[in-house]
């Protein structure tokens, strides 16, 4: 991209200080580049990933009870992000679900439905986007796989990052 906005940089270091915004023009350009559809998880996506797919073994947080094995946060990051993948994978393989730093998801902030869904996606518009995970910055007391936050889609925030997949 030609730069790099994070307050924290180095090597294998996750990008953060980035918005919803920031990410779309990343994905959009990756996805030109390759010949292939990236673009960011949906919560649900997010969520799914995150508890550990069809290999789940039900923990609060991404890959274990025990927050300090799987995560960075402000208890035990020395107030820094740290390298991916130095903490506990969780059931998938998938490291720094539940704290390094936040990821945006793809979907507008909203209420869940009360009816039943499969592989919902958010409100079709809004003001607010979701994010997930936890970052080093904050307690540890709320970085359950199932807690959400959301943001302004055009402002960037220290600790808030994001993790891409790729459609088929």
């Amino acid at each position: 991209m030609g730069n790099n906005p994070s307050d924290f940089k180095g090597e294998n270091l996750p990008v953060e200080c980035v918005s919803w915004n920031d990410c779309q023009t990343f994905v959009t350009k990756l996805s030109s580049l390759t010949g292939r559809n990236f673009r960011l998880p949906t919560e649900a996506e997010w969520e799914y990933a995150a508890r550990g797919g069809n290999k789940s073994h039900g923990y609060k947080y991404a890959g274990s009870n025990d927050l300090d094995i799987v995560a960075w946060h402000a208890n035990n990051s020395g107030r820094k992000n740290h390298p991916v993948g130095t903490k506990q994978a969780n059931e998938l393989g998938l490291y720094d679900m539940s704290g390094n730093v936040w990821e945006w998801c793809q979907d507008w902030y909203g209420d869940y439905s009360s009816e039943p869904q499969t592989n919902p996606t958010g409100p079709s518009s809004g003001n607010m986007r979701v994010y997930r995970g936890g970052s080093w910055a904050g307690d540890a007391a709320g970085w359950r796989v199932s807690r959400r936050e959301f943001y302004p889609p055009v402002l960037t925030e220290n600790g808030l990052g994001f993790r891409i997949v790729l459609s088929k």
